[in-house]
């Protein structure tokens, strides 16, 4: 070792007394001088390559820590993106619901009103069935009435006087008065 630090610091080519310089046979220096430079940057460059390592891993450590935190709430905001679809979901199957129902209950006014219509018509054509039964019973009575009553007029006109013939035709106009009352 002492012979390669001899030829490290050897002040000459040949003699070691008395001249200062530089050794320039690469074989014997260059591993030495590797040693040297290596152990310079070891040492100087020691702190400084741990601060950009310790800088670079706080910089992937902070990306990492925004990731998780830029997942959590992503997660965060698809469970409520869920929540709210399962709201919106089930609002629209009660509205759904709610107008099939308010369908069926239109539906049932509708037949209950056509049901209740149809009740009155029938109601109200028995009525005009009845009247005209009546009105045509009523005009066949004034008619059999009129021919009984000309029959009468007839046969009395043949066989009564004049006195006689004025009273019924009195009495027979008081009747048809109070039929004519009776009937309106």
């Amino acid at each position: 070792m002492k012979n390669g630090t001899d030829s490290f610091l050897s002040l000459g080519h040949g003699s070691s007394a008395g001249s200062f310089g530089f050794n320039t046979d690469i074989l014997a220096t260059n591993p030495i001088n590797l040693s040297v430079v290596v152990g310079v940057l070891i040492f100087f460059g020691k702190g400084v390559l741990s601060d950009l390592l310790d800088n670079r891993k706080q910089r992937i450590l902070n990306t990492i820590r925004n990731s998780e935190e830029l997942r959590g709430g992503a997660i965060d905001q698809l469970d409520k993106a869920r929540a709210r679809l399962r709201k919106v979901e089930i609002e629209a199957d009660q509205y759904r619901v709610n107008e099939y129902s308010a369908i069926e209950r239109d539906k049932l006014d509708l037949i209950n009103s056509i049901y209740t219509t149809l009740e009155q018509q029938e109601k109200n054509n028995k009525e005009t069935l009845r009247f005209e039964q009546q009105r045509a019973i009523n005009q066949v009575q004034q008619w059999l009435f009129q021919q009984a009553l000309q029959g009468a007029l007839g046969t009395l006109n043949s066989s009564l006087n004049n006195e006689l013939h004025l009273r019924t035709i009195s009495v027979n106009i008081g009747i048809l008065g109070a039929i004519k009352e009776i009937t309106n």
